[in-house]
């Protein structure tokens, strides 16, 4: 039984061998240095995220390359990280030495390492070196040289053993191998044997599982060759070669996107094996690997394959539209020119002609043997061509004819560029050839060819077309275009063409559909022999224009075939119109000047390099699809990585990159010059992409497509941006905008912080002003009131300064009709004294005439008369009108004496009256009738009764009642 199932499964590798793919050509190279991405030599372990970010376990931590630019992670305690997985949460999972974990962004899309060693009790905290990580099942396992860890719902299971050798998910299983070289597999939380161990050699290791088919497993072991897995059943792959192999020690392995088998090995580089173990080819340093020590092996998402090697990372870029590869065992040889003839593919190199078998089936070329140098060939060729069905080589040291893998010499003449037929009827009875001194001339009898003596020796012939048997046209790049007329056995005549006929700096010639086309610094030109003349080409200028044209070549599906500015471009003729599509992997890998462009079939174009050759299938090439999403890996205020504001993720590893709506970053008003980094990952072909970009709220267009991945903007006023990218590919495939959405703050004097300051200021400053105005008011209306109150005062001072003038002019004229009445009242007081006198005169002299007279009616009458004047009474009425006016006068003065001094008699007021006229006692005495001295008894008399003090003055005090 077992028998059996071996013979089927060899049955079934032998099937699958002959569908793969023979060849010869390799992958193109490129090398990393650890100078490029500026961290540790050794890369243990890669992987890729569904974005297209590759990330490497590397000396100094986890690398990040998205195709542009590194970015190193380090760990915590920096040390070297082992092994590396993308779990399915998104997590990065980093096995290293004594430290096992995971990397994922933070709010601002920076990857941040969180540790799982907390998870682990203290017994189990100290480990070496975590050699594997491997999801399954929704865990996470990790290996060490003595443990497996199962990580899942933040609790660690440990599984102990003396040594587990490898771990690995194949088919679906995963499958571990211990200490005592026993294949177990994990089933309900336990390791079980998957096959009995002697089925297996002694001691053997395994490196690597890679599943075959649903039902069978390749098992690579370091020493001892390749395995196959089916069931429960084993069986070594023997097949040629591989014993080689096992000697280099494989350490790795995986599967390249051809389906081969790619096996990392420590000292012998990279050999790829079909299914059935059957070597196809083999890389190593000598192929362009930095070293020959693969530590792993990688197949990313572009059909790439990725080597970590002990020193640097190299890039294996599978292409299947462009194929690389070297004549010889070494690849230092440039490609200057090449030929299929007789089934045959002869390459002529700077060291020298190399040749292979091919099958041309289906169009499509394909090499079935590695390249062989033509024996007596070795050094620099120039040129091949086929002449008359011989195969001809334009060789620095002459001229040769190739006969099945030897050479024979045609002329010693050095440096022979090319061979041309002179008639067009086939065979040619003679041959020109163009080399460093001119023209060499042979002639052909049916079997070999014989140098002429006729020969044109002017310039260096390396550009030659012919016109007719008896034209020949010779290019030179800076002199001009010569026209050489052969005249029968007479010397041939030679014309110079140049700015007078229309050309404007020759550069090249070229035949083209029975044309004769002019590679010149200004464009394509073609001959007018009419006019002999030239003017530029209509059908090719119109994709050109006045662009210079290094090499013009036409396949055989119409398409043309070029090289501007050491750039290889072709016009695709598929559609009817024409449309340009340039080849930029191949970009300064030409060799510039002596390009070299050989249509072999309707797909596949050869190409020369500066090493090696380049197979290109147009086809192919435009079926080229894959872009992967562009991604904005940094936004930073200028370029420091201090200022870091976004780290390139926008939430999970490898999910959208679309920016969360809570996310939208404010920056200060300070720091408004921003740094901006974006890429859409590829690799080994990202001079074919272009990017395009668009800052919403300030651009007003997209920019113009080119290969900068960075942009910056410096001084954006205030307000809320979107800043928008997007890819695309040479061949027209663009991929979505991507967006980033941030905003400046306005200045400190325009946020909204300052408005509202602004506002209470303004507020403050109008309830200032108010209070102000208020006071201002209140102090005018103050000031007002004062001055109207001083106006008021000063107008009642006027009042009554108008008033007292009035008053003193009242009192003036009281006073004056006062002195009139004291006067008056002077005078008749006088008056009164003078009739008392008077009377009492007449009185006394009436009396003495009654003492006189005797008659009694005389006397009556006498008497009667004395009698009159003696009566008082008038006498008291003229004292009652004298008091009336004298009171007037002098403010009832006896009203209030009489009030104050109730106890005053008539006569004794009167005295008080005259007394306040200021009458002398003299002239009172007549008035009261006394004597003076009676006047002067009635004052003292008054003072007691006024009971005046004796140095009280009785005038004064007359005068203040």
């Amino acid at each position: 039984m077992a028998a059996k199932t071996i013979l089927t499964a060899l049955t079934l590798l032998l099937v699958l061998s002959g569908m793969a793919q023979n060849g010869i050509d390799i992958p193109d190279v490129v090398n990393y240095s650890k100078f490029d991405y500026n961290a540790g030599a050794q890369t243990w372990d890669i992987r890729q995220d569904k974005s297209g970010i590759l990330y490497f376990a590397n000396n100094e931590g986890l690398l990040a390359f998205d195709g542009t630019s590194w970015k190193t992670y380090p760990l915590p305690n920096k040390t070297i990280a082992r092994s590396i997985e993308i779990g399915p949460d998104n997590k990065i999972y980093i096995g290293a030495q004594d430290e096992m974990g995971y990397f994922s962004p933070d709010q601002q899309g920076r990857l941040g390492y969180h540790s799982l060693k907390p998870l682990l009790p203290e017994s189990e905290k100290s480990f070496a070196d975590i050699w594997d990580v491997i999801p399954f099942d929704g865990d996470i396992f990790f290996r060490s040289s003595n443990r497996i860890y199962q990580y899942g719902n933040q609790r660690i299971k440990t599984y102990l053993t003396p040594a587990w050798q490898f771990i690995a998910v194949c088919n679906g299983q995963l499958i571990a191998q211990d200490n005592n070289f026993r294949l177990l597999t994990f089933q309900r939380g336990s390791w079980v044997p998957v096959i009995d161990t002697r089925l297996m050699p002694a001691e053997y290791m395994i490196t690597a599982g890679l599943a075959i088919s649903s039902d069978s497993t390749l098992l690579v072991t370091l020493k001892n060759g390749l395995f196959l897995l089916t069931a429960n059943t084993v069986s070594p792959i023997i097949s040629p070669g591989l014993e080689e192999v096992a000697d280099q020690h494989i350490y790795s392995a995986a599967v390249a996107s051809d389906g081969t088998f790619a096996l990392g090995t420590t000292l012998g580089g990279v050999y790829f094996v079909d299914k059935s173990g059957r070597l196809l080819r083999h890389i190593s340093r000598e192929q362009g690997l930095q070293n020959n020590n693969v530590l792993c092996l990688f197949s990313d998402r572009q059909r790439n394959l990725w080597l970590g090697l002990d020193n640097g990372i190299d890039l294996m870029v599978y292409d299947q539209a462009i194929r690389h590869f070297y004549a010889g065992s070494q690849n230092e040889s440039s490609g200057y020119t090449s030929i299929l003839f007789d089934n045959q593919l002869y390459l002529g190199t700077s060291n020298g002609l190399y040749v292979a078998p091919i099958d041309t089936g289906n169009n499509s070329i394909r090499m079935s043997a590695a390249f062989t140098a033509v024996p007596n060939a070795k050094g620099q060729v120039w040129n091949l061509a086929e002449v008359n069905g011989r195969l001809l080589m334009g060789h620095h040291e002459g001229a040769f004819q190739v006969n099945k893998n030897r050479v024979e010499l045609l002329d010693r003449q050095s440096g022979f560029w090319t061979f041309l037929p002179l008639q067009n009827i086939l065979p040619a009875s003679t041959m020109v050839a163009g080399n460093y001194m001119g023209l060499r001339f042979f002639h052909f009898d049916g079997e070999k060819f014989t140098l002429l003596t006729q020969q044109a020796n002017f310039e260096s012939a390396r550009f030659v077309s012919v016109d007719g048997e008896n034209t020949i046209w010779v290019a030179h790049p800076y002199k001009g275009l010569y026209r050489i007329s052969l005249l029968g056995n007479s010397a041939p005549g030679v014309k110079l063409f140049g700015a007078t006929e229309g050309l404007q700096g020759v550069n090249f010639i070229f035949p083209y559909r029975n044309k004769l086309l002019i590679a010149t610094e200004k464009g394509i030109y073609e001959y007018l022999p009419d006019t002999e003349t030239f003017q530029p080409n209509v059908f090719l200028t119109r994709f050109f224009a006045s662009n210079s044209i290094r090499y013009l070549r036409e396949d055989a599906a119409g398409n043309i075939w070029f090289v501007h500015e050491k750039t290889l471009g072709v016009i695709d003729m598929s559609d009817g119109q024409g449309k340009i599509t340039y080849i930029p992997e191949l970009n300064n890998k030409l060799v510039s000047g002596f390009e070299h462009i050989n249509p072999l079939t309707r797909q596949d174009v050869l190409v020369g390099g500066e090493k090696g050759f380049y197979l290109v299938n147009l086809e192919a090439y435009k079926k080229k699809k894959s872009l992967l999403p562009i991604s904005l890996r940094k936004v930073a205020i200028g370029k420091s990585s201090d200022s870091l504001i976004f780290g390139g993720y926008f939430g999970d590893v490898g999910n959208a990159q679309l920016q969360p709506l809570d996310r939208i970053f404010e920056i200060d008003h300070g720091c408004n010059s921003i740094h901006f980094e974006y890429a859409a990952p590829s690799f080994g072909n990202n001079l074919n992409l272009e990017y395009s970009y668009l800052l919403k709220g300030f651009d007003q267009n997209w920019s113009e497509w080119s290969r900068k991945t960075e942009k910056d903007y410096t001084n954006l006023p205030a307000g809320q941006y979107t800043f928008q990218y997007k890819a695309r590919t040479n061949l027209g495939l663009e991929s979505d905008a991507g967006t980033y959405t941030f905003s400046i703050k306005p200045p400190w004097y325009a946020s909204r912080e300052a408005y509202f300051l602004y506002v209470l200021i303004f507020s403050v400053a109008v309830y200032a002003l108010y209070q102000w105005q208020e006071k201002r008011f209140l102090k005018q209306q103050q000031k007002h009131d004062e001055e109207q109150n001083r106006l008021q005062y000063l107008h009642q001072l006027e009042m009554e300064k108008t008033e007292k003038e009035i008053v003193k002019l009242r009192n003036e004229k009281l006073e004056a009709e006062i002195e009139h009445k004291n006067t008056e009242l002077a005078s008749t007081a006088l008056h009164l004294v003078q009739k008392s006198e008077l009377i009492a005169k007449v009185k006394e002299d009436l009396s003495r005439q009654l003492r006189t007279v005797e008659s009694t009616s005389p006397l009556d009458d006498l008497k009667r008369m004395v009698k009159v004047l003696g009566e008082d009474e008038k006498m008291d009425k003229e004292w009652e009108t004298f008091a009336h006016h004298f009171d007037k006068v002098h403010s009832d003065f006896l009203v209030k004496l009489k009030a104050q001094h109730p106890i005053l008699t008539a006569n004794e007021l009167k005295l008080c009256a005259y007394l306040r006229m200021n009458l002398t006692t003299k002239e009172i005495a007549p008035l009261l009738k006394i004597s003076v001295r009676g006047v002067e008894i009635s004052r003292y008399r008054l003072r007691k009764k006024l009971q005046l003090p004796t140095e009280t003055n009785l005038f004064d005090y007359l005068i203040a009642v």
